[in-house]
């Protein structure tokens, strides 16, 4: 005798009309892919945080190795008088150590889209699973990095007896600005990323050169070409902003602080719908 058992199987049905006619399901199927993508997106981090450092022989300690060296080599040229850098808030150690801490962090969540989805390529071809996990894996990483820097940034305050403000317990929203700004260019040019190489190693180059237009390892100038440059750059008033709450406690351009913080929400919102539109194409071009 044979028993017949009724399943229900679930059927997708692709058609080549665009999401973006019709915005509200596009922005529901993003919203619940966000949602079912949490569980993946954690065994993801923890997968690639414990890759990371168990095969170094150094292990955490390369999350902190690079903004000391680079503290080193600034203060050795600030106390020789090779530079002129000018007067800081606190100790330039620990400025150069918090301020480079900083621009990592923002670093981090730029390149971070475009490492996931490239070192992601074979699971993306063979598996059908939401994008968002990725994204949401590398942002796990650049905290838990950020975490481990902050101990050796307590440190350096500790030592050098740095009064720190009681606005430093809002420190943080300016820190998730500055991810936020990171992870809307990360996400922008992902996609770009993931088919040509170039797009990464330009990245180096450009925030290699980023870098002195922010004042990372000098004040802000108070004039002159340089002070227009670092004003007009969108990095400047969030890193500012997150050093003066945890220092001094007195913002000295909240207006920028919120403009940028506003357009970087925005902008998040943009990269993550071309992301999400942009995949589907990425995908069939590296399988194919």
């Amino acid at each position: 005798m044979t028993r017949l058992v009724n399943q229900k199987l679930s059927k997708v049905v692709y058609k080549p009309d665009s999401q973006l006619r019709n915005p509200v399901r596009l922005c529901q199927e993003m919203a619940r892919d966000l949602l079912a993508s949490r569980e993946l997106a954690w065994q993801l981090m923890v997968r690639d945080i414990s890759a990371q450092y168990r095969q170094s022989l150094l292990g955490i300690c390369w999350a902190v190795i690079p903004p000391i060296i680079t503290a080193l080599g600034f203060t050795f040229a600030n106390n020789t008088n090779i530079v002129n850098i000018g007067a800081t808030d606190m100790p330039y150690p620990a400025y150069v150590m918090f301020s480079m801490t900083l621009w990592q962090t923002f670093v981090e969540a730029l390149t971070s889209p475009i490492q996931a989805v490239t070192s992601a390529k074979q699971m993306l071809v063979k598996i059908n699973f939401p994008r968002e996990a990725l994204i949401l894996a590398k942002l796990g990483q650049i905290f838990f990095s950020f975490a481990i820097k902050l101990i050796l940034i307590i440190a350096l305050f500790l030592w050098y007896q740095i009064p720190v403000s009681w606005t430093a317990i809002l420190a943080p929203v300016a820190l998730i600005h500055l991810v936020i700004l990171g992870t809307c260019f990360g996400l922008l040019l992902a996609p770009l990323g993931v088919l040509y190489n170039d797009i990464l190693k330009g990245i180096t180059y450009i925030t290699g050169f980023w870098l002195f237009l922010t004042p990372v390892v000098y004040p802000l100038p108070n004039g002159g070409g340089l002070a227009t440059l670092v004003q007009l750059n969108p990095v400047t008033p969030l890193l500012v902003t997150t050093r003066e709450l945890t220092t001094t406690g007195v913002v000295s351009n909240p207006f920028g602080f919120w403009l940028v913080s506003l357009l970087a929400i925005i902008g998040l919102l943009l990269g993550w719908l071309v992301y999400r539109l942009a995949m589907p194409f990425v995908v069939e071009r590296i399988s194919s």
